[in-house]
C-alpha cells in the first residue's frame, strides 16, 4: 500500500483556514447577499436555485481565481467529480458519483457526457482540454439522458462560452511558477456590425514538468499547448445567432508513471533509482511517454422567435479530434534477460457531427414544455502498433554495476523483435426525439414529466495479424503481444461486427416551494448508456467480438435547494440512490470452455449517498463556502464464475475511483484598502480513502490540500496582480496505483508551488 505521511497536517491546515476565515469575518461589516447564477441545465435559462437537479455551477471568474486550467481542476471545487487519469487523455475518464465507464475499448463510450456549447463530445479525452474564455462550467449529477440524450447514465458536464460584447473589451493575462510553467492569453471582444459582436480569444502555456527521466536527463509530465477560439453573436429581430470555431494543439510528454515499490535488486538498480512511493520523482526510460492532441471544431447555436412566443432552437457542429500516444509499457532502460522491451505507438482520429432541433414554449405560464430530436454521427479509427525487444538469452556479458544481462540488439539469433500492428474502425449513430414538460399546479407546487426514445447503431471492424519477428517474419509472440490475429486464428486477420439497440428513458419530478426561497424535491430517472463492443489492440474473435448490451439505471433523488437570512446563507442538499444494471466492464466469461476476462455486461452496482453545498455571505465582498459529498459506490453482485457457480470475489467491493467522502472548505474575500482593492482566497481540499482498479486493488490512501491566493487590484479592477500557492503543506500523494504500487501516478500538486498571474484589462 502506497501511504501518505503520517502528520498533523489536516489539522493545521484546518485551524489555518479557520483562523483566516475568522479575521475575514470580523474585518466586514457591510451588507452581502449570495449571487444568483443562471445556468441553462434543462436547455432553458433558469435560476440554479429553482431548477430540481442535483447541480453545481462554477463560473469563468471562479475558476480563474482558483487557478484551474483545465477539467481535471474542478475535483476540488465540485467534491463529487473525480477523474481516472491514464497515460494519454484517449484512456483517461471522468467518474461522477463513483460511477464511471474506465476502458481502452474504441467502441465504447463514457457514462458521464461532456457538452461543450450543446454539442455532446464523442470521447472523454476530448473533454481533457484547456478551459479558455469559458462562461460557467455546469456539473450536473446523476442520470441526465432525458434531455442530453448521450453517454450521459452517471452525470454530466455542461460547458458554455462567455459570449460576445456591446462595447469594446480587452484582456490580458500571463502568468508564471516557481516549478517553471509560462502561459499566456489575449481576449478581443466587441461589436462588429448592427446587431453582431464577437470574441477572439489566443492561447499559449508551457510546463517543463514535475518527473526527471534521468536517461534523457529530462523534465517529463510537462506540456505545451496553444489554440485560438473565435466566436460570433448575431442578435436580431425575433432571433439570435451564435457560430463558435476553435482550434487546440497539445504536445505534452505525459504521462510517464514512477515505480514506487521495489522490482528486485536487480531491476532496482537497473533504473538507479530508490523507490520512495509517492515521493519518488524520477524514471529511467529509453522512451519517453508523450500524448499528442490536435482538435478543432465549429459549431451553430439559433434561437429563433415563432408563433405564440414559442422558441425555435438548433444546435449543430462539426468536431475533430486527433490524439496520438507514445508509451514506454516496460518502464525500464533497456531490454533485459528475462525482461522485454515494450514500446507502443497508437493513434486515435475521431470525426463526429450533430444536429438537435427543439421547439420550447413560453416560461411564464402554467404548463411549460419543450419537445426535440437530435441526430448524432461519429466516426473513428485507432491505428496501434507495439513493439517488443525480447531475449532468453544474451551475448552480452553481465552488467557489473546492475547484475543485468542486457539483451545484444546486434544478435538477430537470440534478440527478438516481436511486433504487431492494428487498425480498428468503429462508427455509431444515434438518433432520440425527446420532450419534457413542467405544470405548475398552484404557485408552490410544479409535477415534471419527460421522456426519451433512442436508438443506437455500432459497428465495428478490427485488422491484426499475429505478432512476427521484424528480423525474418516468423510469428513470435511477446509482451502483450498475440500469435493469432484478430479473427481467432493465425490466418484469419479480421473481425467485425455490428450491432444496435432501442430504449426509452425519463424522469418524473415533484417540487414543491415550502418557502419563498426554499424548495424540496423527489425525482426518478431512468438512465441509458448505449451498446459497445471491447474493441483494443488484441481484440481476437469471437472472445472480443460479442456485443456489450446497453447499461441501465435507476436514479432515485430527494434534493433541498434554498436560500435564508435575507439570501446570505445559501444551502442545497441532495440525497440519492442508484442502480445500475448490465454494468459495463471487466469480467469473467465462459469460452470455449475456458474462462477468459472480456469486457462485458458485468452485472450490477450500486451508488448512493448525499451532497451538500453551504454558501455564506455574512459581509460585502465576503463569501464562506463549504461542499461534501458522500458516495458508497459498490458491486452489488457479478455474474459468478461461468464454471463453478461461485459468487464473484468482487461482490460488495467499491468501485474504482470512487472516494466515500471527499470535501472542500473555502473562503474568498474582495475587499477595498485605500486606493487598491484586495482579494483573498483560501481552500482546503480532502479526498479519503480509495481504489485505482475493480476488485478494491491499487489503494490510494486519503490526502488533503491546502491552496491560497492573494491578488490586488486598482479600483476599477483594470490591473491586477495575484500571487497563489497550491499544496502549501507540501503533502504528496497519487492519482493512481497501478501494480501495487510498481506505477504510481503523480500529479503535478503533490508538490508546493507558487505562481503570479497578472491580468490587464482594456475597454
Amino acid at each position: 500500500m502506497v501511504r501518505l505521511p503520517r502528520n498533523n497536517a489536516a489539522r493545521r491546515a484546518l485551524f489555518a483556514f479557520s483562523a483566516s476565515a475568522a479575521a475575514m469575518v470580523a474585518a466586514s461589516p457591510a451588507y452581502a447577499q449570495v449571487d444568483e447564477i443562471v445556468v441553462t441545465a434543462q436547455k432553458v435559462e433558469q435560476n440554479i436555485q429553482d431548477v430540481p437537479i442535483a447541480i453545481s455551477a462554477v463560473t469563468g471568474d471562479a475558476l480563474q481565481r482558483a487557478g484551474a486550467k483545465s477539467l481535471e481542476d474542478i475535483t476540488s471545487i465540485v467534491p463529487s467529480v473525480t477523474f481516472r487519469k491514464g497515460t494519454t487523455n484517449a484512456n483517461s475518464a471522468i467518474v461522477m458519483r463513483g460511477v464511471g465507464t474506465i476502458s481502452f475499448s474504441v467502441a465504447a463510450e463514457p457514462s458521464v457526457s461532456t457538452v461543450v456549447d450543446g454539442i455532446v463530445l464523442s470521447r472523454s479525452g476530448q473533454s481533457f482540454l484547456d478551459l479558455v474564455d469559458f462562461d460557467r462550467i455546469e456539473v450536473l449529477r446523476g442520470p441526465q439522458g432525458t434531455l442530453f440524450g448521450k453517454n450521459a447514465s452517471a452525470g454530466l458536464v455542461n460547458i458554455v462560452s462567455k459570449g460576445g460584447t456591446d462595447t469594446f473589451q480587452a484582456e490580458a493575462n500571463v502568468s508564471g511558477t516557481t516549478d517553471d510553467e509560462y502561459r499566456g492569453r489575449l481576449t478581443v471582444s466587441g461589436p462588429i456590425a448592427e446587431n453582431l459582436s464577437g470574441r477572439l480569444t489566443g492561447f499559449y502555456g508551457k510546463f517543463d514538468g514535475n518527473l526527471k527521466n534521468t536517461y534523457y536527463d529530462k523534465d517529463v509530465n510537462g506540456y505545451e499547448h496553444y489554440g485560438a477560439r473565435g466566436l460570433l453573436d448575431w442578435d436580431g429581430d425575433g432571433a439570435k445567432v451564435r457560430v463558435i470555431a476553435d482550434y487546440f494543439k497539445a504536445n505534452d510528454d505525459c504521462c510517464a508513471e514512477v515505480t514506487g515499490v521495489s522490482r528486485g535488486p536487480v531491476l532496482d538498480a537497473e533504473l538507479g533509482i530508490t523507490p520512495q512511493g509517492e515521493d519518488t520523482r524520477r524514471v529511467n526510460q529509453n522512451l519517453i511517454t508523450r500524448s499528442l492532441d490536435r482538435q478543432w471544431s465549429i459549431t451553430l447555436n439559433a434561437d429563433i422567435d415563432t408563433f405564440a412566443d414559442h422558441t425555435f432552437s438548433v444546435i449543430t457542429g462539426y468536431r475533430n479530434w486527433k490524439n496520438t500516444e507514445i508509451r514506454d509499457g516496460d518502464f525500464l532502460p533497456r531490454p533485459l534477460v528475462g525482461t522485454p522491451q515494450l514500446h507502443d505507438r497508437g493513434t486515435v482520429e475521431t470525426d463526429q457531427v450533430s444536429a438537435e432541433v427543439r421547439l420550447a414554449s413560453p416560461q411564464k405560464q402554467a404548463l411549460t414544455y419543450q419537445v426535440g430530436g437530435f441526430l448524432w454521427y461519429s466516426k473513428n479509427q485507432q491505428d496501434f502498433t507495439r513493439s517488443d525487444v525480447t531475449c532468453a538469452t544474451s551475448t552480452s556479458p553481465i552488467d557489473p554495476l546492475t547484475g543485468a544481462r542486457p539483451c545484444n540488439l546486434a544478435d538477430t539469433v537470440n534478440t527478438l523483435f516481436p511486433s504487431a500492428s492494428s487498425v480498428s474502425k468503429v462508427s455509431f449513430r444515434n438518433y432520440a426525439v425527446f420532450g419534457q414538460a413542467t405544470y405548475e399546479f398552484t404557485p408552490e407546487l410544479r409535477f415534471t414529466l419527460g421522456g426519451r426514445y433512442t436508438h443506437d447503431e455500432v459497428s465495428y471492424t478490427h485488422f491484426r495479424g499475429p505478432a512476427r519477428n521484424l528480423t525474418n517474419g516468423v510469428i513470435t509472440g511477446g509482451a502483450g503481444l498475440s500469435t493469432v490475429g484478430a479473427g481467432g486464428t493465425a490466418t484469419n486477420n479480421l473481425s467485425r461486427g455490428e450491432t444496435d439497440a432501442d430504449n426509452f428513458s425519463g424522469k418524473a419530478v415533484l417540487q414543491y416551494d415550502i418557502a419563498p426561497r426554499a424548495m424540496v424535491y423527489a425525482s426518478y430517472t431512468r438512465g441509458y448508456k448505449g451498446p459497445a463492443f471491447n474493441v483494443f489492440f488484441n481484440h481476437v474473435a469471437p472472445t472480443n467480438s460479442t456485443p456489450i448490451d446497453p447499461e441501465k439505471s435507476n436514479s432515485y433523488e430527494v434534493g433541498l435547494k434554498s436560500q435564508f437570512f435575507d439570501r446570505r446563507v445559501q444551502l442545497n442538499a441532495t440525497a440519492f440512490l442508484v442502480d445500475y444494471k448490465g454494468f459495463q466492464a471487466n469480467n469473467f466469461v465462459l469460452l470455449n470452455g475456458a474462462v477468459v476476462t472480456n469486457l462485458t455486461n458485468a452485472g450490477s452496482v450500486r451508488s448512493k449517498g448525499g451532497e451538500v453545498d453551504l454558501t455564506v455571505a455574512p459581509a460585502e465582498g465576503l463569501n464562506l463556502r463549504a461542499n461534501l459529498a458522500y458516495a458508497d459506490a459498490k458491486v452489488r453482485r457479478f455474474n459468478p464464475n461461468p464454471l463453478t457457480n461461485a459468487p464473484d470475489a468482487r461482490d460488495g467491493t467499491r468501485l474504482p475511483l470512487a472516494p466515500k467522502f471527499s470535501y472542500t472548505v473555502g473562503a474568498d474575500y474582495d475587499v477595498p484598502v485605500g486606493p487598491v482593492k484586495l482579494y483573498l482566497s483560501s481552500d482546503w481540499h480532502h479526498v479519503s480513502r480509495q481504489f485505482s482498479d475493480l476488485g478494491e486493488s491499487g489503494p490510494i490512501d486519503p490526502y488533503g490540500i491546502w491552496n491560497a491566493s492573494v491578488g490586488i487590484s486598482d479600483a476599477d479592477d483594470k490591473y491586477r496582480l495575484t500571487v497563489l500557492v497550491r499544496n502549501i503543506l507540501d503533502d504528496s500523494y497519487v492519482l493512481l496505483n497501478t501494480t501495487a504500487g510498481q506505477r504510481l501516478m503523480i500529479p503535478r500538486d503533490a508538490d508546493r508551488y507558487a505562481g503570479v498571474n497578472l491580468r490587464v484589462r482594456f475597454d
